[in-house]
């Protein structure tokens, strides 16, 4: 099947950007990146489902006349059928995006993350949409024998995100066919303005306010990667031509955690001390993504430095621009 920009009979044959798109989760924080970036490059008709369970709707207030929203929850069957009718493209982003979350209330995550992702691509099947592009995560391989990690690599999960996320990757290759194509996307650590509950919003709230920051083990390694280049990525596995095989996301780059702390302090020129306490059975130790694939098929160009957006976080953090959020002093990564 030719990209969604190729001009098919059912839309304005010279502008792909009047393709009809819903942005299931469009509320949190990857899902209202994707969608201010898709308002700016002059897409007319966008939907916004979310139940705003972790998403606000405030993080869509600059471009709110622009796009439609519905306060829906992605496990409502009669809401999303309704929703997917004379629906193009659906990124499906709408989960329990937290560690921690998933494993303290795993009924919520699994009927979210599984239940809910099977709602959406059986309605979008059953409504004709041609492309359903799922966010997955790099939690679906645990932890990996060796570094970087292909998308070849084992699947098995360490904990119950990871657990739904395989689940939710199944959901796709079962419903996929009958003129339904799907994009898996395994994501890499995430970080931006309007992230919260997170290693890196969570460091930088505890060193602007003298807090510690703690590490669980510390002995980490992570592939930290910026929401614009994860927006490039979703922009171009939802519009360019079909990839059938999942492919992952990150900057290919390590960064030890320690690192990142040390990184942190110095930026902040914060005076909190790092503290270290024994390590989570449900922690990823080690990860780093093999972008090859997201290089060749995607054409992305990862950035030399995968924390080179700190600075512009920080700044938003110290000039108060970020939420305010009441936050604990662990990390969930």
């Amino acid at each position: 099947m030719e990209p969604l920009h190729s001009n098919p009979s059912d839309c304005d044959p010279h502008d792909y950007r009047a393709r009809r798109i819903l942005v299931t989760g469009g509320a949190g924080f990857i899902g209202s990146h994707l969608v201010r970036r898709l308002v700016s490059n002059g897409h007319k008709s966008i939907t916004v489902l979310d139940n705003l369970s972790r998403g606000q709707a405030a993080n869509l207030a600059d471009v709110w006349d622009a796009v439609g929203f519905l306060r829906v929850d992605v496990r409502c069957r009669h809401a999303v059928d309704r929703l997917v009718k004379n629906t193009d493209l659906i990124f499906h982003l709408a989960a329990q995006a937290n560690v921690i979350g998933a494993v303290e209330d795993v009924d919520y995550s699994s009927s979210t993350n599984i239940a809910g992702t099977a709602v959406v691509l059986q309605a979008a099947r059953a409504a004709g949409v041609r492309r359903v592009v799922f966010t997955s995560s790099r939690e679906v391989y645990g932890e990996p024998a060796d570094l970087p990690v292909p998308e070849t690599a084992p699947l098995c999960p360490k904990n119950a995100y990871g657990m739904s996320k395989v689940a939710g990757e199944m959901c796709c290759r079962m419903y996929t066919g009958d003129g339904l194509e799907t994009v898996i996307v395994r994501l890499a650590n995430v970080y931006g303005s309007g992230d919260h509950g997170r290693v890196i919003p969570l460091f930088v709230e505890n060193a602007l306010k003298g807090r510690p920051l703690t590490l669980y083990g510390g002995n980490q390694i992570l592939d930290f990667v910026p929401v614009d280049h994860v927006v490039d990525a979703l922009l171009k596995a939802g519009f360019e031509q079909h990839i059938a095989s999942p492919v992952n996301i990150g900057s290919g780059r390590g960064t030890s955690i320690g690192e990142l702390a040390e990184r942190i302090l110095e930026l902040t020129d914060s005076r909190s001390k790092v503290s270290r306490k024994p390590s989570r059975n449900l922690d990823v130790v080690r990860f780093v993504a093999d972008t090859t694939k997201a290089r060749t098929l995607l054409g992305l160009e990862h950035p030399n430095d995968p924390l080179c957006r700190l600075p512009e976080l920080i700044a938003q953090a110290t000039c108060g621009i970020l939420p305010a959020r009441e936050l604990s002093r662990g990390i969930a990564v």
